[in-house]
């Protein structure tokens, strides 16, 4: 029996995860395979950085443009900004380089793109038009410049197990890592609402995709607790297949985050790569954004070399 087709133990997947890096081994467990998971090392860097997303009620309608998101970034000091694709007013690759050149020339570094593409979908045509997605988003990602892409896995369909929803997102991650990967772009699977707000499932895909090009586009907001791992747990649980991380300071309860335990976590695990905050709540982004922006900017300075 192949690795690729054993059995998976999510149990050993969580525990050997959070072992990464101490030195200490998971006797008689499986050893992970090759190039999954971010070696952890003593010297975490963290940058801040900002998804597009936070400032939707602006961008949706306007008046604020993608240049205008870049300006801001600027303006808040920030290292970098996730471009999230819902906003792009075009994906004509003129467009799209004008974008790049302007961020080249303000200094701001495009930490990712992002996507609404879902894996998980009953009707293999959906399936296979997901593929399609994937790709065509992989080429605005490249031509943007981001090393980095965010993707969906979905919600569980009527009729559906589990174990076939995470087998989708499997098939289709294996196909667009070998598409991204010929351009150097890492695929993020988010942990939102769905299959994939569970470590043990986060943890179980990126093994069996088994590609230095996927990830866990890892939103701290999102998992769902269970009787033996609360929210924190899950985080750092994933935080070694973390390829870009989402940063809110309340659960999706509503109930607050202790950022810098977040922020331990992160440097523990020798976490390098873009804080970046994604706001969502009530109070107007003009104002609540720079808030939590400075919020992440304090945990990049405690704990990260740069």
């Amino acid at each position: 029996m192949s690795l690729m087709n054993a059995p998976i133990d999510r149990r050993k997947f969580l525990l050997s995860s959070a072992l990464i890096g101490t030195g200490v081994s998971l006797a008689g467990a499986d050893q992970s395979p090759a190039g999954i998971g971010i070696p952890a090392t003593s010297v975490p860097r963290f940058f801040s950085g900002c998804c597009a997303y936070s400032y939707r009620k602006y961008l949706q309608p306007g008046p604020m443009t993608m240049e205008d998101f870049i300006e801001k970034a600027v303006d808040l000091r920030l290292d970098g900004v996730d471009m999230t694709g819902y906003y792009l007013k075009s994906t004509d690759p003129t467009y799209l380089a004008s974008l790049r050149r302007l961020a080249y020339r303000k200094g701001v570094a495009f930490s990712g793109a992002a996507c609404g593409v879902n894996m998980v979908n009953a009707d293999a045509a959906m399936r296979a038009q997901a593929g399609t997605d994937i790709r065509k988003w992989v080429d605005i990602a490249d031509a943007l410049g981001a090393p980095h892409l965010r993707i969906f896995a979905g919600k569980l369909p009527s009729g559906a197990t589990l174990q076939q929803s995470i087998g989708w997102v499997v098939e289709a991650m294996k196909a667009g890592c070998d598409y991204s990967g010929r351009k150097g772009i890492t695929l993020g699977v988010e942990d939102h609402s769905g299959v994939t707000q569970q470590a043990d499932v986060c943890i179980e895909v990126m093994h069996r995709v088994d590609s230095p090009y996927a990830g866990i586009n890892l939103d701290i907001t999102h998992f769902v607790p269970t009787a033996t791992q609360d929210s924190y747990a899950q985080i750092e649980a994933c935080i070694p297949y973390a390829t870009n991380t989402h940063i809110r300071d309340k659960f999706d309860d509503g109930s607050a985050i202790d950022l810098d335990r977040v922020g331990g976590l992160f440097a523990r695990a020798g976490f390098k790569g873009f804080m970046s905050a994604e706001y969502e709540g009530e109070e107007d982004a003009a104002t609540a954004v720079p808030k939590l922006v400075e919020k992440i900017r304090a945990l990049c300075k405690k704990y990260s070399t740069v």
